[in-house]
């Protein structure tokens, strides 16, 4: 798998962003991958999104994942959530202009899975990916559930992320998402990241 380097125009500076390009392209997909928390460490390196994004070009699709305002070479500050929602908008907007006609992937890992959500109803995704949804953390009001398919990866061991509240909430939702629940797994999913990428690919390779 090849991965190529770029920065996008943003909201208020560039964003340093990094493909992640499959071997075999099938010519449908482009995905859109969010990363955790800025503040707390989080960036495209991460090795959950960075999971992710590879398992997604190895389902066959480019898959574009980038540090959100302030983080690494990515201009601005943290915006509580707001300017990083506009950060999405841009590098989406990005991935449709270098791959028009392909359907949206969209996929966040904990913060990131929070500003995905918020904007999935707007960018009308074919595949929405949530894994340890914030739910106990930031306020999920505003999420309106978007008409495609909704995987949530959860640990049941996360630290971070209640577990249950998880859960509950999602047996409030209707229509409700895919859910896997990975026994023993904690939040950063120590250990159990071929566990993730397999889970990832048993579920995702029927939605291509």
């Amino acid at each position: 798998m090849n991965k190529s380097h770029i920065l996008i125009d943003g909201a208020v500076g560039q964003l340093e962003a990094v493909w992640d390009l499959p071997e075999n392209d099938q010519e449908n997909y482009v995905a859109v991958c969010c990363h955790p928390h800025p503040q707390h460490g989080g960036a495209m390196t991460n090795k959950v999104i960075y999971t992710v994004s590879r398992t997604l070009a190895g389902l066959g699709m480019p898959s574009l994942r980038f540090n959100f305002r302030g983080v690494g070479h990515s201009e601005g500050e943290y915006d509580e959530g707001h300017g990083e929602q506009q950060d999405l908008v841009k590098v989406i907007e990005f991935a449709k202009s270098e791959y028009p006609d392909r359907k949206l992937w969209l996929a966040g890992f904990s913060f990131g899975s929070w500003i995905a959500a918020l904007q999935a109803h707007k960018q009308m995704p074919e595949q929405l990916i949530s894994i340890a949804p914030p739910v106990n953390r930031f306020s999920f009001d505003d999420f309106v559930i978007p008409n495609c398919n909704w995987l949530v990866v959860m640990g049941d061991a996360d630290e971070v992320v209640d577990p249950q509240a998880v859960f509950d909430w999602i047996d409030e939702l209707e229509p409700q998402p895919y859910l896997i629940k990975m026994q023993g797994a904690g939040h950063f999913f120590h250990s159990r990241l071929v566990d993730l990428r397999e889970e990832l690919e048993a579920v995702l390779r029927n939605n291509l």
